[in-house]
């Protein structure tokens, strides 16, 4: 079975910045663009940051200038790196392929940004 496996959330002054890990198994990490997805209570989960096979990149506006995302196929590990943290960025983040398969949705990791 494929799973999707993130971690690295936590609670943080607006500011600050935090890691996120993905950890994928039983896919062929390799062969799919991956995208970091976020749902904030009350809202729609969105799409932030997307990269493709080749690893090119691409951000939600809202975040561009501020998350970085990055992947390595050897370790099958996705990771976002978010900087100058605000607390508009309160969500729950989630990883997937990118379109989003409906089947691999894990249960996230919390990142909570304020004082």
């Amino acid at each position: 079975q494929v799973q999707f496996v993130e971690s690295g959330g936590g609670l943080v002054q607006p500011g600050g910045s935090l890691r996120l890990s993905c950890a994928a198994s039983g896919v062929i990490f390799s062969i799919h663009h991956m995208g970091w997805y976020r749902q904030a209570p009350g809202k729609q989960r969105e799409l932030v940051a997307l990269i493709t096979t080749a690893g090119s990149t691409n951000y939600a506006d809202s975040v561009k200038g501020r998350f970085t995302i990055s992947r390595d196929n050897a370790k099958n590990t996705m990771y976002l790196q978010m900087d100058s943290l605000k607390p508009e960025d309160t969500a729950v983040y989630y990883c997937n392929t990118a379109p989003g398969n409906m089947a691999y949705w894990g249960k996230g990791t919390l990142v909570t940004v304020s004082s």
